[in-house]
């Protein structure tokens, strides 16, 4: 298993983490212990140190599951991560309750690492506010927190924002090689190399969806290392990111777990040529593409309500990726109603400021009855 150091910290953490939001569940939605066991320890057997859960991962079960699972392990071999759920925090008091009842959920004493779960700048002004800091700060003078964290989903100013508010221990951002400029993106990479901030990453498959590529796109991958799994790619892609500790994989199987070991058990940075064949994968991707919105919002707000941005992005993702379901869920459970193209009263005012020139409105129409129309 590869390793990386936090000197900040100093620890070592196992670079695969055990993202514990995706275990193997029963027909009523319930966790399949037997199973997700399983996957747990193969992982912790081959070296996996680090797991991340969070008070509403698997509608609150998941901490009472890792929490007992890893009950049989001595408890200085292994990091446990789990979030404060920020959008359920009114007081202070809320946020003492919900400690309390993580530690007894999980069973232990204290908590290695412990995030501020989500935020944006609304929600961590929110906890400023509050003085939800002061009580992890409290909270980490008692011994019941080693790290304190946060992970984050917001733009990167807001990201800005926050990692220089105050000394933080280690971040948590979403990245991958098609995400490098979604949320912190690159930018907010190099800043946590500028501020020496440990870096935790989420979403390196983009929720699973660099692990089944086009035939179109995986050929620039396999005419390179054709043994090498399509997710593997997206995984030591971010792995050659020196600031990276930590990579979060939610693995719902063994043979994702099987994968990711393989991986990571001798682990190799993406080679000079291999990142030319990312950077090919990539470009064949943005040219699938529906249309060319940025996700710049110059188009909104809508008068009629219509959230353009997020249509597109749907509407593109599906061009990109051709993923039905996938695409399904988010068009049914992303956008209400009163979100969708559909409600387009064709008034043209997105048009006038939209500075990539694209017809809007004949593109929502478009994608309304492409997406609608999805088995």
């Amino acid at each position: 298993m590869e390793y990386r150091q936090l000197d900040k910290l100093g620890i070592k953490t196992s670079l695969l983490g055990f993202g514990c939001m995706r275990f193997p569940k029963h027909r009523d939605g319930s966790i399949n212990y037997k199973k997700a066991e399983e996957l747990i320890d193969k992982a912790y057997e081959n070296g996996v140190n680090y797991y991340d859960t969070a008070y509403v991962y698997h509608s609150g079960e998941s901490e009472n599951f890792i929490g007992s699972v890893l009950d049989k392990y001595e408890r200085s071999t292994y990091y446990l991560a789990t979030k404060l759920p920020c959008w359920m925090i009114k007081s202070v008091d809320d946020a003492k309750k919900i400690f309390k009842e993580q530690l007894e959920r999980l069973h232990k004493d204290y908590i290695d690492f412990y995030l501020l779960h989500s935020l944006d700048r609304e929600s961590f002004d929110k906890m400023v506010s509050l003085g939800i800091l002061e009580l992890m700060d409290q909270l980490k003078a008692e011994g019941k927190i080693r790290y304190i964290g946060f992970s984050f989903h917001d733009e990167y100013d807001a990201f800005e924002y926050i990692l220089k508010f105050r000394d933080w221990d280690f971040c948590q951002i979403q990245l991958n090689y098609m995400d490098t400029e979604l949320q912190a993106g690159m930018k907010g990479y190099e800043l946590t190399e500028e501020l020496n901030v440990p870096l935790i990453i989420m979403e390196p498959v983009k929720g699973g969806t660099l692990a089944k590529l086009p035939q179109g796109v995986t050929k620039y991958l396999t005419a390179v290392t054709p043994e090498n799994s399509t997710a593997s790619w997206a995984l030591r892609w971010v792995a050659s990111l020196p600031n990276v500790k930590v990579i979060l994989s939610g693995m719902s199987n063994m043979k994702q777990v099987d994968d990711n070991l393989s991986t990571f058990g001798e682990f190799k940075k993406l080679t000079e040529k291999e990142q030319q064949a990312v950077t090919e994968a990539v470009k064949v991707l943005q040219k699938r593409m529906k249309n060319g919105c940025t996700g710049c919002s110059y188009c909104m707000p809508c008068p009629a309500g219509v959230d353009i941005p997020s249509n597109f992005r749907i509407w593109n993702d599906y061009g990109m990726y051709h993923n039905p379901n996938v695409t399904k869920w988010f068009w049914a459970n992303d956008l209400n109603d009163k979100s969708k193209a559909k409600q387009c009263i064709d008034c043209g005012k997105c048009e006038t400021l939209c500075p990539q020139r694209i017809q809007i409105r004949n593109d929502l129409k478009a994608l309304q009855n492409e997406l609608d129309l999805i088995k």
